[in-house]
């Protein structure tokens, strides 16, 4: 099985991406939404939530997590690779969503990159750094949005407003002539098509979930020892379990959408206290 964690309802745009690529497997998702958003948290906090989210979905069975937070992958995924894996899961994989998505800006970008994220992700410079790491030409412009993701997973804001708040946080970037945008956040392709119709056409909005499933897909191809692990989705199966940390009627909106109302979320608790 894939597990796919995020903090909120974003990571759902991500799975139903990776299921239309990959359709033959099992997958678990689960969403942190009581907890959420990750962005403003602490490093250690951050830490300490993914931790325990991919020791849940490990538990569950999933031979491959991809951490599609992008606060998280910024904050914890080398350490759950360098020091939790090896003490416990040596022989499964989490992967993060970072790296593929710069990859795919540095391959372009023709001169400027612009970045919009939580105000963890971006405070981190990640994307700076694996950009620079890739290609140290390019003129890299990171900008905090934090007001996106809680209006987001609230829903039912009204499209003037959104497009009055996306203008406004886009205003610098398109002054700043950028010609690639990395939505460094999960949640923000819910407004994709928004976003480009601001930028406009000139401006590649990159699509992330896309990004992540086909460079899942390439992992898989790359390292079929992996791909062997999981188990291919049987007739019975249910092939996708939900699990969040709560549930509000627009998490249920969203899901019925993109998945259908047959597929049905289950609250957990997350274990607390895991540490190294």
């Amino acid at each position: 099985m894939i597990g796919i964690f995020d903090s909120g309802l974003g990571g759902l745009i991500t799975l139903r991406e990776i299921v239309k690529t990959l359709p033959e497997y099992q997958y678990i998702y689960l969403g942190d939404s009581a907890r959420m958003p990750y962005g403003n948290r602490s490093q250690e906090l951050i830490y300490k939530f993914t931790l325990e989210a991919v020791d849940f979905l490990f538990k569950k069975g999933c031979q491959l997590i991809i951490i599609a937070c992008n606060p998280a992958s910024a904050e914890a995924l080398r350490k759950i690779q360098q020091e939790y894996l090896p003490k416990y899961y040596p022989d499964r994989r989490v992967l993060g969503v970072i790296r593929p998505i710069a990859e795919k800006a540095a391959a372009e970008s023709r001169v400027k990159v612009g970045v919009i994220g939580t105000k963890g992700t971006i405070n981190s410079g990640v994307y700076k750094k694996e950009l620079n790491k890739l290609n140290s030409s390019l003129e890299i412009l990171e900008l905090a949005t934090p007001l996106l993701v809680p209006m987001i997973e609230e829903g039912n804001i009204p499209p003037d407003v959104v497009k009055k708040i996306l203008r406004k946080y886009l205003r610098p970037l398109k002054l700043a002539k950028i010609d690639t945008l990395i939505l460094g956040c999960t949640h923000y392709p819910i407004w994709q098509k928004e976003i480009q119709g601001i930028v406009g056409r000139k401006i590649k909005v990159l699509n992330s979930p896309r990004i992540i499933a086909e460079s899942l897909a390439d992992y898989l191809v790359r390292h079929p020892e992996i791909g062997s692990k999981l188990n291919e989705k049987s007739a019975d199966s249910p092939g996708i379990e939900l699990f969040v940390t709560d549930i509000s009627p627009h998490y249920e909106d969203l899901k019925n959408k993109w998945f259908g109302d047959k597929l049905k979320f289950n609250k957990v608790e997350l274990a607390p206290g895991l540490s190294l």
